[in-house]
C-alpha cells in the first residue's frame, strides 16, 4: 500500500515544482521588465543641456548721446532773378563753378536802359542851369521866392529820376548775391528774360547745417559746443564730426520738441539733400563695467540678464547706465569678468542646464543599474 500510494504522489509533486518554476520564471521576467522601464523613465527624466553663446561682461569706455536724422542743409541758399527784361547776352557762369558775391553772371542788353539814363541826365542838367539862375535872380529880387522853390523841386524830382534810370541800367549785369557754387542755370545766351525770373541757384556749401528737433526732456543736456557725429546713407563706411552750433531755448508748445542746429564742415564729400545720421555725445565714462546690448532680456519688466555658472542659468537683475551703440554700462548686479547668454536666452528659465558653445560639454554621471532581487 505505501508503495501504490508514493507512485500516485509522483504526478502531484511535479505539478507542484512545475509550476514553482513557473511562478519563479514569471516573476524573473516581471522583475527584469520593471528595470528597463526605470532605466528608460530615468533617461527621459534627464533634462537636456540648452545651447547657448555667451559673453563676458567687461570694461570699456562709453558715452552718453542722443541720436536723430535730419537732411543736410546749406549754409545759405540763393536764388538769382533779373530785375530787369532783356535779352542775355552774355552768360558767363556754368553749373558747379564757384562764384563769390558781386560777380557778374549775365549781362542782359540794356541799350533801352542806358538811353533812358541819358535823357534824364539831360534834363537834370538842364534844371541845374535854370535853378542857378533862378537863385541869382532871387537874390536879386528879380524872382519870387515860390518860382525858384518850384525850380528846386523840379530839379530834385530830375535827379531822382536820373538815379532810377542808372540803377535800371545796372540791372542789366545779373550779380552774385552770395559766394557759392551754381547749382543750377536756367538761362542760355539769347534768351529773353522776364522780369523776376529765377535764373540761377546758387549755394554756399562752405559750412552744412542738420536740424534736429528733440524732445524737451534733452534740453538741459544738450548744449552748443557739444561734439556730433555724422553718417550719411549715401556714403555708406565713413563718419564725418561736427558741432553743435546753436541751441533753441524756445520748446514749441505743440510737439514738445526745441531745435538743435549742428554744424558740419562743407566743401568736401558732403553735399546738401544728403540725409545724415546723427549722434550728439553730452557724457561719457572711460572704465564703465558694459555687457552686450542684446544680453538684456526683452520680456522682463526690469532690465535683467541670464548668467551661465556650474552649467546653469540664473537670472539676474541688473542696474543700467548709459547705452552706447551695441554696448550698455551695469552700473550694479554683475561683476568683471561673469558670462552672460547672448545667444539662446528665449529658451531659458532659472536654473535650466545649459551648454556653452565653443567650450566642452560637462560629463554625464551614469546611472547605476538596478540591483536584482534575491528570491
Amino acid at each position: 500500500m505505501s508503495a501504490m500510494h508514493a507512485l500516485r504522489r509522483q504526478p502531484v509533486l511535479r505539478a507542484a515544482v512545475l509550476a514553482l518554476s513557473c511562478a519563479v520564471a514569471l516573476a524573473a521576467c516581471k522583475g527584469g521588465g520593471n528595470g528597463e522601464a526605470q532605466a528608460k523613465a530615468n533617461e527621459q527624466k534627464a533634462p537636456e543641456a540648452v545651447p547657448v553663446e555667451v559673453a563676458k561682461a567687461s570694461r570699456r569706455a562709453v558715452a552718453a548721446s542722443y541720436t536723430g536724422t535730419a537732411p543736410l542743409e546749406a549754409l545759405a541758399d540763393s536764388q538769382v532773378v533779373a530785375k530787369t527784361s532783356g535779352v542775355a547776352l552774355s552768360v558767363m557762369v556754368e553749373e558747379g563753378q564757384q562764384v563769390r558775391a558781386g560777380q557778374v553772371l549775365v549781362r542782359l542788353d540794356s541799350a533801352r536802359a542806358a538811353l533812358e539814363a541819358a535823357r534824364t541826365a539831360a534834363t537834370m542838367r538842364k534844371l541845374e542851369n535854370n535853378y542857378a539862375r533862378s537863385r541869382q535872380l532871387a537874390e536879386q529880387k528879380l524872382l519870387s521866392a515860390n518860382d525858384n522853390d518850384t525850380l528846386r523841386y523840379d530839379l530834385e524830382s530830375a535827379r531822382a529820376a536820373n538815379r532810377m534810370a542808372n540803377l535800371e541800367l545796372s540791372y542789366a549785369n545779373v550779380v552774385a548775391p552770395i559766394s557759392g557754387v551754381i547749382a543750377s542755370r536756367s538761362i542760355k545766351t539769347g534768351n529773353f528774360v522776364q522780369i523776376n525770373t529765377p535764373i540761377f541757384r546758387i549755394v554756399d556749401i562752405s559750412r552744412l547745417e542738420a536740424v534736429l528737433n528733440v524732445p524737451e526732456r534733452e534740453l538741459a543736456t544738450l548744449k552748443a559746443g557739444l561734439p556730433v557725429g555724422l553718417s550719411v546713407d549715401a556714403l555708406p563706411g565713413k563718419t564725418f564730426t561736427g558741432v553743435v552750433d546753436r541751441v533753441s531755448p524756445v520748446v514749441d508748445s505743440g510737439s514738445g520738441t526745441f531745435r538743435v542746429i549742428c554744424a558740419f564742415d562743407g566743401g568736401g564729400l558732403l553735399q546738401p539733400g544728403m540725409f545724415g545720421r546723427i549722434k550728439i555725445d553730452y557724457d561719457s565714462r572711460a572704465d564703465a563695467l558694459v555687457v552686450p546690448r542684446i544680453a538684456l532680456l526683452d520680456d522682463e519688466g526690469d532690465p535683467a540678464v541670464y548668467t551661465v555658472k556650474d552649467g546653469k542659468a540664473a537670472r539676474v537683475p541688473v542696474k543700467l547706465g548709459y547705452m552706447d551703440g551695441e554696448w550698455v554700462e551695469v552700473r550694479s548686479g554683475l561683476a568683471e569678468g561673469a558670462q552672460v547668454v547672448v545667444a539662446g536666452k528665449t529658451a531659458l528659465r532659472d536654473g535650466t542646464a545649459v551648454q556653452v558653445i565653443g567650450q566642452p560639454a560637462p560629463k554625464k554621471a551614469v546611472a547605476a543599474a538596478p540591483a536584482a532581487k534575491k528570491n
